[in-house]
């Protein structure tokens, strides 16, 4: 017999299959007791709602349908909602006030039924919320009327919304916004939307603040248009506008320009064009001197008031006014001389300055200073007093000179050597055809209204007068002269005396230029006695002496008063 083998107590390896075989069917047990323990939780939630349920504000979390009616029916008992107004005012409304009642017909129990046990697991981070309008009811009737007598419904205690606004124009500062005013008018329709579903939700206290329910301005601060208005505004206000005016100043600044703007329907912010004409017609007024009267301290030691003519400053008053309008709106301020239509020699209420033509009509004698200095003085013959040509006093502007010009008339067509308009057809020119000049020809045999001068004295004149001079024009009674020069001597009428005011022509012979007599130019502080003057060689005669050879002959423009025909001007040939 075969000896047995003795058996060995030493325990043999599983091996890695065999822990595999193990290790799976551990897992598969974890699994199976995990999944009996999702099945074993979900099944509660067959008679209760998912974690995170919100039903009607209410959190029904793993509570039953009658729990659930339960929290309603006690939430109604003895229900009163806080109604939180604006200025931390409060009010409330009570559910007896409102014929609150609970309403239940299945939709409770229906949500239940919907739910999906299996599917608990996905509630548990994540909230389902239902609202369901059957839970509580109240009386519509009596719902609006608790409303209505809401304190904040009170007119007496409602102050109506603002809207920004653009601020009243402050001087050196301009304009800016100013903040809307909230107000507290509420809205109605919000408030009763806000409240009732505070009300349905049982919920014990609403805020119309927090529920938007007043009503809001229609502008705010930011709003870019009324943001765009006050830069526009402003930029126009800010502008400084400094006229000059000789040595005076007319400053225009915002604290007049606000007065022309505003912001018109379109939303747009404007500058009034028919306000800047009128401040530029202001202008005008005060500085123009153009046609108005002029005071001139003559030669003759008298002051004399000239009225008439065109002589002055005149402003372009609608040039300026788009120049200024053009300025205001860019924003930039500067100092500036109006746009003129005319000039002046100088800045004043006497604009001639100190180079002009004294033209004393009642004397028949002229005078031209230059610079202050006596250049001429001269007789002339004037318009035909007795024809009603009478040259017409005023203050006048040198037009231009010309040389070798026509003088056409209605029946005349005279040419002279040297032609200086200054009041339309009227002007100086030499006249060859006269022998005398000065004294009272004019009155009887004058011209149809220009200034005959002694052809010598014509040509020193046109030769050191500058064009735009002026010419003043004036009658002074008592300077009347009885003598009359042919620009060299003067001839006294028999049986009078010389004039006080009679004064030395310049020679015939007298050259451009001749250096102008140092006699300066008479000012306003003139003595009143007449300006002395180098006695003249006078001739007696037992009457005036000729005039002309044949008068008819005699050429010059001029409106006849006495025919009402007016005179053609003088033309080149």
């Amino acid at each position: 017999m075969e000896k047995q083998k003795p058996h060995s107590r030493k325990k043999k390896s599983l091996g890695i299959g065999g822990l595999a075989v193990i290790g799976g069917g551990l897992v598969a047990v974890v699994a199976l007791i995990a999944a009996l323990t999702y099945l074993q939780i979900g099944r509660q939630y067959k008679e209760v709602f998912f974690p995170n349920t919100i039903i009607n504000g209410m959190d029904a979390s793993k509570k039953s349908v009658d729990e659930v009616k339960k929290m309603v029916s006690s939430g109604i008992d003895g229900y009163q909602l806080t109604i939180k107004e604006r200025g931390d005012n409060t009010e409330s409304i009570k559910g007896s006030d409102i014929g609150m009642e609970a309403v239940f017909d299945g939709s409770v129990e229906k949500l239940l039924q919907e739910q999906k046990p299996l599917e608990w697991a996905k509630h548990i981070k994540k909230f389902q919320n239902f609202d369901i309008g059957t839970l509580v009811k109240y009386n519509q009737d009596q719902f609006d009327e608790a409303v209505s007598k809401l304190s904040c419904f009170q007119e007496d205690k409602i102050k109506e919304p603002q809207n920004a606004a653009i601020s009243q124009y402050e001087s050196g500062k301009g304009y800016h916004i100013v903040a809307a005013d909230e107000g507290n008018r509420p809205d109605p329709e919000k408030v009763k939307s806000l409240i009732s579903a505070a009300v349905m939700d049982l919920k014990t206290e609403v805020s119309l603040e927090e529920g938007e329910a007043y009503k809001k301005p229609q502008i705010a601060a930011d709003d870019p248009d009324l943001v765009s208005q006050v830069q526009t505004l402003n930029r126009y206000t800010n502008v400084k506008v400094t006229y000059k005016f000789g040595d005076k100043r007319e400053i225009l600044n915002g604290d007049t320009i606000s007065k022309w703007v505003g912001v018109g329907e379109d939303g747009k912010a404007y500058l009034s064009s028919s306000e800047v004409t009128a401040y530029v017609k202001e202008l005008a007024s005060k500085y123009d001197t153009a046609s108005k009267a002029k005071t001139l301290s003559t030669s003759y030691g008298k002051t004399v008031k000239i009225t008439g003519g065109s002589y002055g400053w005149k402003i372009d008053q609608k040039a300026e006014a788009d120049e200024l309008a053009g300025i205001i709106r860019s924003g930039e301020s500067q100092e500036r001389v109006p746009v003129y239509k005319q000039e002046a020699a100088s800045f004043g209420e006497n604009d001639y300055g100190n180079t002009y033509v004294e033209v004393n009509l009642t004397a028949q004698h002229l005078y031209f200073y230059k610079d202050g200095k006596l250049v001429l003085d001269t007789d002339f013959v004037s318009g035909n007093e007795s024809k009603g040509w009478s040259t017409p006093a005023g203050v006048y502007s040198l037009s231009y000179k010309q040389k070798d010009a026509t003088l056409k008339g209605e029946d005349y067509s005279t040419p002279v050597a040297y032609w200086m308009p200054f009041n339309g057809n009227i002007g100086f020119h030499d006249a060859t055809w006269r022998k005398q000049f000065g004294g009272s020809i004019f009155k009887t045999s004058g011209s149809h209204g220009c200034v005959n001068l002694p052809p010598a004295m014509a040509k020193t004149l046109f030769e050191n007068i500058p064009s735009k001079v002026p010419v003043l024009c004036y009658n002074l009674p008592g300077t009347e002269s009885k003598t009359t020069s042919n620009g060299t001597t003067k001839t006294e009428t028999a049986g009078t005396t010389p004039a006080a005011t009679t004064t030395t022509s310049v020679p015939a012979t007298t050259a451009a230029t001749t250096a102008a007599p140092t006699t300066a130019a008479p000012t306003t502080a003139a003595p009143t006695t007449a300006a002395p003057t180098t006695p003249a060689v006078t001739t007696p005669s037992t009457q005036e002496a000729p005039i002309i050879d044949n008068p008819q002959q005699e050429a010059g423009p001029g409106v006849s008063r006495s025919t009402g025909k007016k005179k053609t001007g003088p033309g080149v040939k």
